[in-house]
């Protein structure tokens, strides 16, 4: 984004004597007076400053404002200018800590106490505690000082001074720095005065990242297909890329789906293949048909079509046959170690004492848990794979457990007379199963029945997320076990989102203890949380296009950057249209009582002037209503609103001049100010508001409901606090009931969007109705991650 700019008409009488004087060095004046906006703004700088020369230091510093001020904030620009000559600020660091102040600020009021704090006004960092601070990071880099001596990174130990005094003296901290170094190294010697040789970057060596990973016992695990596997597996899909997007039906999918489903989509569209949407239900529990129904609406919403869609519970049957096949090999076993036993024992790398039992023992063991003779708890069914592996998910990993819910009488005794002695009848349910019913009483396990489906689909390529790496090894495992086709596997980094979480088991918190409003809360980053903010499904992909897919686990995005994505779009498709958050009555005195002037507002800002469907009706009366924050007592240079004797401008209507202010009972309270409207327009004030009119003598303008949202969260990276909840923004949504809008929002429904001018982008909510109609702020004007554009 450019910087200040509208002033070119003085940039012809300033001449290269006028920059000198600012103490600019020759060339920088030269080059500037080739730029013309530089030029221009440079002049206007100067004349806001009201001087004809200064200091060089001073001179620099309104250099920099003329060529880095930001555009929204132009309003504020005298004021830093004062600040700069009456040396408050006197520094560059300073300086960009204001101008990054008021880069967030914006045309809004600003907060002079808020601001001197952003950047330093009245710290003054003595040379003692710069000496100080010096000694301290010398004495930290010692080490690298006396090995590197003078070829040590000195800008390096400037900048770990600087951290600790921000508005420290740059020059003196160098300085110092330089004299300390003489002292604790003596004179260079020559080799100090040889240049280091610059060591070039090794090109890395291409290794197949994806394909293979080492393990301790210095097995690879990757896809190794035999012929005929491979020959039997391009019979079934042709050749074709077949992908697989496998949510579990147990929440409300987020924006880190949203990422899983482009890549898994995307891929088999991009080479012309297929991918499924595979329903991971193995924990009934926790699953239920409302999440199943959501996820396959939401996956068409967001642009996507199934090739087919599948439950992992409709291979139920086949894998009960793989895992009976298992213990026929010897390679799964019935196990009675509690939760906290295989914990132990994993650590210990000890191996379970039924690991060993007979073959026929675990065959028919397994057939009773599947008969429901078994309580919860008191067998699982693991594969027998390493438990001395220091990958934990070789560890014996559970393949199936029992899941309570439909009754049957027990009798532990009978069924384990070497572990209970009492012969007692217990009653003991099954948990029915979303899609498979009551038929079974056992379920696998992710690690089990994830790579078996994979495999029974023909998936070409296994798609998932970083922290499923580790578990590379058993999948590679079970498939080898059963000899199996074996698809290829490929992992990225999943999606992080600051000032949010993204974890299911936080999300269900947030709605089943009512921190939110439900699964589609618009605070959320939920799928139906956006859809129902206003943010529309190919601003969510475009955000995830721009990111792109890596490797890299450890970045966080901000939420800005999201944002930016849902604003260039809305910026092209919302009309424009004006409300009035706060409403403060205006008077027009000069407008007749009865007068109501139907005007033209432009629903875009290139509306052409003969196309009458690109604008609506602004009816302009002798009641007006603006912001309350629109208006002030005590105006100022910066401020460009309405005070008394001051004129401001009336969005699509005339000027208008404050005459008189009315108080109510208290003397604080503004009850309606009184103003005259210039109709001839000869007035040309700076200030544009927006407004709303009651649309006939008496009759109060359509009265609207307004939600504002912001940050759920206040921290960046809540996931990683403690106490996460206590994190939560209690000023994240503010409801306005008594929001005042122009008629032609009348007819609003769901679906519509719209830019209420001045005040952001919003969409009419689901609780929306004729009688009330609501509206959610689906992201503000203000743009900071736009400034730089999309990285």
């Amino acid at each position: 984004m450019g910087t200040g700019g509208g002033e070119g008409d003085k940039s012809a009488a300033l001449p290269l004597e006028a920059l000198l004087a600012l103490g600019l060095d020759q060339r920088t004046a030269e080059n500037a007076l080739v730029n013309s906006k530089v030029t221009a703004n440079l002049a206007a700088v100067i004349a806001e400053a009201g001087i004809s020369g200064c200091d060089k230091t001073v001179g620099n510093l309104l250099y920099t404002v003329a060529t880095k001020y930001p555009t929204n904030a132009l309003v504020h620009r005298p004021v830093l200018i004062d600040y700069i000559v009456s040396t408050k600020i006197k520094n560059p660091a300073q300086l960009d800590a204001a101008l990054s102040f008021l880069t967030n600020t914006g045309p809004d009021s600003l907060d002079t106490g808020k601001f001197e704090e952003a950047c330093g006004v009245g710290v003054v960092v003595s040379i003692e505690e710069i000496k100080s601070t010096v000694n301290e990071v010398l004495k930290h880099n010692m080490e690298a000082i006396l090995e590197q001596r003078y070829h040590i990174n000195v800008g390096n130990l400037c900048g770990q001074v600087r951290k600790m005094h921000p508005w420290g003296d740059a020059k003196a901290t160098k300085d110092e720095i330089d004299k300390k170094l003489a002292e604790i190294l003596g004179p260079k010697t020559d080799a100090d005065n040889v240049k280091p040789v610059k060591k070039k970057k090794e090109k890395a060596a291409k290794v197949e990242v994806h394909t293979e990973i080492f393990y301790s016992d210095g097995n690879i695990w990757r896809a190794h297909n035999s012929k005929e596997i491979l020959e039997k597996h391009l019979k079934a899909t042709g050749g074709k890329v077949m992908t697989r997007f496998p949510p579990e039906p147990n929440g409300y999918l987020h924006i880190g789906h949203a990422k899983a489903m482009f890549i898994d989509f995307g891929l088999a569209k991009e080479r012309n293949g297929h991918c499924y949407l595979r329903f991971d239900d193995t924990n009934p529990e926790a699953e239920k048909k409302e999440y199943i129904d959501h996820i396959q609406e939401i996956v068409h919403w967001m642009g996507w079509e199934p090739y087919k869609v599948t439950y992992t519970s409709d291979y139920f049957q086949a894998l009960y046959e793989h895992a009976v096949e298992l213990i026929r090999k010897g390679l799964a076993y019935v196990d009675h170690q509690t939760a906290e036993e295989i914990k132990e024992y994993r650590e210990k790398k000890m191996n379970s004492p039924w690991r060993d039992r007979p073959i026929e023992e675990s065959l028919k063991l397994f057939e009773d848990m599947r008969r429901g003779l078994i309580a919860e708890g008191a067998a699982t069914l693991r594969m027998k794979q390493d438990m001395q592996n220091d990958n934990k998910n070789m560890s014996d990993l559970i393949a199936y457990r029992i899941k309570v819910s439909n009754a049957t009488e027990l009798c532990f005794a009978c069924l384990f007379p070497d572990k209970y002695t009492t012969h007692t009848l217990m009653t003991i349910q099954f948990t029915p199963h979303p899609h498979a019913g009551d038929k079974w009483c056992i379920y696998p396990s992710y690690d089990y029945a994830h790579c078996m489906v994979d495999s029974l689909e023909n998936i070409t390529h296994s798609l998932c997320t970083l922290e499923f790496d580790i578990r590379r090894p058993s999948y590679y495992w079970l498939l080898v076990a059963l000899g199996l086709y074996q698809p290829y596997v490929w992992e990225y980094s999943r999606l992080n989102i600051s000032n949010t979480v993204m974890s299911k088991r936080k999300l269900n918190r947030l709605v089943t203890e009512k921190w939110v409003d439900g699964w589609d809360d618009p605070r959320l980053l939920t799928l139906a949380g956006l859809r129902r903010r206003g943010v529309s499904s190919t601003a969510i992909n475009s955000f995830i296009r721009g990111i792109g897919i890596t490797r890299s686990d450890n970045s966080l995005i901000r939420v800005d950057r999201l944002e930016y994505h849902i604003r260039e779009e809305l910026n092209k498709t919302a009309s424009r249209a004006m409300v009035v958050l706060n409403p403060l009555k205006v008077v027009i005195t000069n407008l007749e009582d009865e007068k109501v002037i139907d005007l033209d507002g432009k629903m875009w800002p290139d509306a052409p002037a003969d196309d009458a469907s690109s604008y609506y009706k602004v009816p302009f009366s002798r009641i007006v209503y603006i912001e309350k924050t629109d208006f002030r007592l005590k105006d100022s240079k910066d401020y460009y609103g309405l005070a008394p004797g001051k004129s401001a401008l009336l969005r699509y209507a005339f000027p208008i001049k404050c005459t008189e202010v009315v108080y109510g009972d208290n003397p604080d309270e503004i009850i309606e100010i009184r103003a005259e409207y210039d109709p001839s327009k000869t007035t040309k004030p700076k200030g544009v508001l927006h407004w709303v009119a009651q649309p006939a003598p008496g009759v109060e303008p359509l009265k609207v409901e307004v939600r504002l949202f912001d940050k759920l969260f206040l921290s960046e990276n809540p996931a990683e606090l403690e106490d996460w909840l206590g994190d939560l923004n209690p000023n994240s949504k503010e409801v306005i009931k008594g929001a005042y809008a122009v008629p032609s929002l009348a007819t609003a429904v769901l679906g519509d969007k719209f830019q209420f001018e001045r005040l952001g982008y919003f969409a009419v909510d689901t609780d929306s109705t004729p009688e009330n109609i609501v509206f959610n702020r689906t992201v503000t004007l203000r743009d900071s991650y736009g400034k730089a554009g999309p990285k």
